[in-house]
């Protein structure tokens, strides 16, 4: 019986878990520099940093700490 409820107790537990989605890139600027970005959700970890999402146009994502009204005009973009 108590095997039972902790079986179903467990079973609950797990099913609010979420697996976290991200995807890496490694870059390599110009000079040779090798630097590593995270996407996650709709921000971007770049340079010890993190940037929202603003948009995309294309084939172009844009980012920025805080989304202009232009996005073109945004501080980051790949």
């Amino acid at each position: 019986m108590y095997k039972t409820t902790a079986m179903v107790i467990l079973s609950l537990g797990l099913l609010a878990c979420e697996r976290e989605t991200y995807t890496t890139w490694s870059c390599i600027d110009s000079a040779g520099i090798k630097y590593s970005m995270v996407l996650k959700k709709a921000q971007m970890q770049f340079q010890d940093r993190q940037f929202d999402y603003c948009g995309s146009l294309g084939p172009v994502s844009y980012f920025d700490v805080k989304c202009p009204a232009q996005i073109q005009s945004s501080s980051k973009s790949f």
